[in-house]
């Protein structure tokens, strides 16, 4: 996937004017985050759950490698081969030796962010393979060309029209314009590439170090297809998705569903270990894991451990007022939203996405709603401060900054500025109450106007008002 974070101001000033995703985008914001708040209140344990999911990741994290040479055995021992490729260009080798091996002419898929992550389809479809996408957002997406705008909605940006006429024009035939009947004739395409797929390729939301297993969870059963119907099975996933014991994984599934679409359970949860064996009655006849770095190792020895606790499930872009406002394109790379914001920095470099940091209001809500507590407003700031530090902060804003922080370090020097500010602006506005132009805040002025203040700042008022009490 092409990376296009760098225009990310441009995108978000197209994305806010357009009409289509500004209403897919309202659908979301009633829809999953409304669902989360029943579920997170029916669930008295909720809060705990969290806690103890949070504690688990650190332990798991503390003992990576432990775990992952235990899950590798656990593979092995079943039948299956693992892979470890330590960047994406090496993940898409293996991925592409094992088909090239097999004699692959048809690839299904399962959702799968590090696939995203990787540019593996482009990198199949170049060798000459043709990839079918089997969740039903990643199928209609791939119909448009387009990358993913959410990572377990991936069209959520899209209508229920603008599908119907992606379908008509794939599909032929009259054109649907219901939604049962736009995921039937879905289901009837994609069943044709299951029975003929040589390989079937899905993500891990979890590798179980005790038995070797990977488990996804889905709402189509798509995952389920793509992974027994076809003759060899590949898990893409990151090296911190694995968990200690299958118990744990139990932890895992009661914050997923609920922070993600706020459902109470997911429709389906696979266990997946090895190959078919003798008395099976279905099954892949090969079965590998490619376990991908890509950057976590780095993560995982720095200030950014705890983006690794992250379990993919979207609630911090559903909260975050900036990803409802723009949807996912905007910022320009497979990972979206607050997640994204930290994650792709990290991956591709500080000044490759200057923007994304810098796009938050640090108002903390992806934070709060994390299942497994990251604090995400934390990693932030932090990364704002590395590109200050590391002078990627456009000159004039860190000479700005510098001013403001002499200022802000001498409260008396700042209180007075503040009083002095706060009297020119109430001048100025006297006669309508409003400013129609301000310095330095014409990114604000240029759209809407600005209440003119009282004349006394804040802290005066708040003073004022307390000697009263």
């Amino acid at each position: 996937m092409e990376m296009r974070s760098a225009e990310f101001k441009t995108r978000s000033v197209f994305a806010i004017h357009d009409g289509g995703l500004q209403k897919a985008m309202g659908m979301l914001r009633d829809g999953f985050v409304a669902k989360r708040t029943v579920q997170a209140a029916e669930l008295p344990e909720f809060e705990q759950l969290r806690e103890e999911a949070k504690n688990l990741k650190n332990h798991i994290l503390d003992n990576l490698d432990h775990y992952l040479e235990r899950y590798e055995a656990a593979v092995t021992a079943a039948g299956g081969q693992v892979h470890w490729a330590r960047d994406a260009a090496e993940a898409r080798e293996i991925i592409l030796g094992i088909c090239h091996r097999v004699g692959a002419k048809i690839v299904t898929k399962g959702k799968s962010m590090v696939s995203e992550e990787i540019g593996l389809n482009e990198a199949l479809i170049e060798k000459g393979m043709e990839v079918v996408e089997t969740d039903l957002g990643e199928y209609i997406i791939q119909l448009a060309d387009e990358p993913p705008s959410h990572i377990i909605a991936p069209a959520v940006h899209k209508t229920k029209d603008q599908v119907s006429d992606l379908f008509e024009e794939a599909h032929g035939g009259p054109r649907k314009t219901t939604v049962p009947d736009l995921v039937n004739e879905a289901r009837q395409v994609l069943r044709e590439k299951y029975f003929k797929a040589d390989v079937g390729i899905t993500g891990g939301n979890y590798l179980v170090a005790e038995t070797g297993s990977s488990v996804i969870v889905t709402n189509e059963g798509n995952g389920d297809l793509t992974q027994t119907l076809a003759r060899v099975h590949i898990v893409t996933s990151g090296i911190e998705r694995v968990v200690p014991r299958l118990e744990d994984v139990t932890l895992f599934l009661r914050l997923l569903a609920r922070s993600a679409t706020g459902q109470e359970t997911e429709t389906y949860t696979t266990f997946s270990t090895g190959p078919r064996r003798p008395d099976d009655l279905d099954g892949p006849q090969e079965y590998h894991v490619v376990l991908v770095d890509n950057g976590r190792s780095k993560m995982l020895a720095g200030r950014f451990r705890d983006m690794l606790r992250c379990i993919r499930c979207g609630a911090c872009m559903n909260h975050c007022p900036v990803y409802g406002s723009i949807g996912g394109h905007a910022y320009g790379w497979v990972y979206p939203g607050p997640m994204g914001s930290v994650l792709t920095p990290l991956i591709k470099g500080l000044d490759n996405a200057y923007d994304l940091p810098n796009a938050c209001t640090l108002n903390g809500r992806c934070g709060s709603v994390c299942p497994v507590k990251i604090p995400l407003p934390d990693l932030l700031r932090e990364l704002r401060h590395l590109q200050h530090k590391q002078k990627i902060t456009p000159s004039l804003q860190r000479h700005a900054l510098s001013v403001w922080r002499f200022a802000a370090t001498r409260p008396g020097l700042y209180h007075f500025g503040e009083r002095i500010a706060a009297r020119i602006l109430a001048f100025a506005g006297r006669k309508k109450g409003r400013l129609r132009k301000a310095p330095l805040a014409s990114a604000w002025t240029d759209s809407r106007d600005l209440p003119a203040p009282s004349g006394r700042t804040f802290l005066e008022q708040w003073q004022s008002q307390r000697g009263k009490s």
